[in-house]
C-alpha cells in the first residue's frame, strides 16, 4: 500500500530524470523490511506555479503515505531513506522535504484489476 508522491518545481524534469528517481526510490524502499514490493507505488508530478522562501527557487517535496501502525522511529527511518535518495539525485535543488502521512486502514479504499 505505501505510496510515495513527489511534487517538484516545473522545469526540473529538464535537468533531472524523475523516472530514474522514481525507480531508485522503488528499489531502495522495496528492499526495506516494512514493505511488500508489489504494493509500493512511486509517482512524480511537476508543479507549474510556486514560490518558496529560499534560493534557488526549486523544490522537491516527497509525501510518504503509510497505513497506521508504524512507530515514529520507523517512519523517521523511511523519511531519511527518501531524503538520501533525493539529495543524492538532486544536489542543486533549493529545497527538498519529506513528509509521512498515516492513512486510516478502515477508511482506505482500493481496487486492483484482476
Amino acid at each position: 500500500m505505501p505510496h510515495v508522491t513527489l511534487e517538484f518545481s516545473a522545469g526540473l524534469e529538464q535537468s533531472h530524470d524523475f523516472q530514474t528517481i522514481c525507480e531508485q526510490l522503488y528499489t531502495v524502499l522495496a528492499g526495506h523490511e516494512e514493505f511488500d514490493p508489489p504494493t509500493l507505488k512511486i509517482r512524480a508530478t511537476p508543479v507549474p506555479f510556486s514560490h518558496i522562501g529560499t534560493e534557488p527557487q526549486t523544490f522537491i517535496h516527497a509525501m510518504l503515505l503509510l497505513m497506521q501502525g508504524r512507530d515514529e522511529a520507523t517512519r523517521a527511518e523511511l523519511n531519511a531513506i527518501i531524503m538520501n535518495v533525493l539529495a543524492e539525485a538532486a544536489p542543486t535543488v533549493g529545497s527538498i522535504t519529506v513528509q509521512d502521512v498515516e492513512m486510516n486502514r478502515t477508511t482506505y479504499a482500493k481496487r486492483l484489476s484482476a
